[in-house]
């Protein structure tokens, strides 16, 4: 079947199975940024942005995605760029396996509610499970790139 949508701020057209996952379509097309956690859609490592919505690309159907627009953490890099900065600055990676769908949750809040609390940030995140970090320089993070905003 062909699907239509925009990708990173370009249109794409693609043939794809019926039942093809963002998740495999997006890694096929280079952007390996996204990755798989857990494949069931509950740590939030797949996550990209769907009409500026976060969703886990491990379970969404390509099918779904005609007229939509979707951002992967390479586009936020340079659609976002502050924010990558604050994960930078603020030391909110070790292993790195969660941070693209960190950050992409971070996006999706920042579009959503730019003066979010640090309660508020944690709950946004609460969806994205990283086994390293503790979640407090993540929170630093975002926080510090609310604030630039």
């Amino acid at each position: 079947m062909r699907v239509g949508f925009r990708l990173n701020g370009s249109a794409v057209g693609l043939e794809v199975e019926p039942d093809a996952l963002l998740l495999d379509v997006l890694r096929a097309r280079g952007l390996t940024g996204t990755k798989e956690g857990c494949g069931v859609g509950v740590c939030g490592v797949c996550s990209v942005l769907v009409d500026d919505r976060p969703v886990s690309s491990c379970l969404y159907l390509c099918a779904a995605l005609e007229g939509a627009e979707v951002w992967t953490i390479e586009g936020l890099a340079e659609r976002a760029p502050g924010l990558v900065a604050a994960f930078v600055e603020h030391e909110a990676m070790q292993c790195g396996i969660c941070t693209p769908g960190q950050v992409v949750a971070a996006a999706a809040l920042a579009r959503a509610c730019p003066s979010a609390s640090e309660e508020e940030v944690r709950e946004y995140l609460s969806g994205n499970l990283c086994r390293c970090t503790g979640y407090g320089t993540i929170v630093e993070a975002v926080r510090h790139y609310l604030a630039t905003l």
